[in-house]
């Protein structure tokens, strides 16, 4: 029997486990062939996500007490649909802790938290070579976006 996958708003006391789990994903990256800098760790996770004006916010799952993965999210709004959107920045979890349902319970309560902010759509990008999340994506309804392309400048 699967352990109960228990869902919670992400805290600063979360800091320590989100910076390795931030870790771990960047290091899953790497060997994908992503070479960005990642430099999100316990320190931007704690000055970031927390606070009057916080960049982002945050979700934890937890499988027996144990934090196993997270998703980190912001708001945002699409012009051309005139409709509020959930952006997820971050999804991650833990690699013995795959397939058992968490990324799946993570993605379910962010919609829900996207829903109780009026959002109609969640939004989130992928590196092009993961394919294992681009399936698993996939698998929740996600498609591509073919007609637009992020774009990136430093400010």
């Amino acid at each position: 029997m699967t352990p109960l996958i228990q869902i919670r708003a992400a805290t600063p006391e979360d800091a320590e486990r989100v910076g390795e789990l931030a870790r771990e994903f960047a290091n899953y990256l790497r060997e994908l062939g992503d070479h960005s800098e990642f430099r999100f760790d316990a320190v931007a996770y704690r000055r970031d996500g927390f606070g009057p004006g916080a960049a982002f916010a945050g979700l934890i799952a937890e499988i027996g007490g144990r934090v196993v993965g997270y998703l980190l999210y912001h708001p945002g709004y699409d012009t051309d649909g005139a409709q509020r959107l959930l952006h997820v920045v971050d999804l991650y979890v833990e690699k013995p802790s795959r397939g058992r349902g968490v990324g799946r319970e993570l993605m379910r309560a962010a919609a829900e938290v996207g829903r109780h902010q009026g959002a109609s759509a969640m939004m989130w990008s992928v590196y092009p070579r993961n394919h294992q999340a681009k399936l698993f994506y996939e698998q929740l309804g996600g498609r591509p976006t073919r007609d637009l392309d992020f774009m990136y400048l430093e400010i």
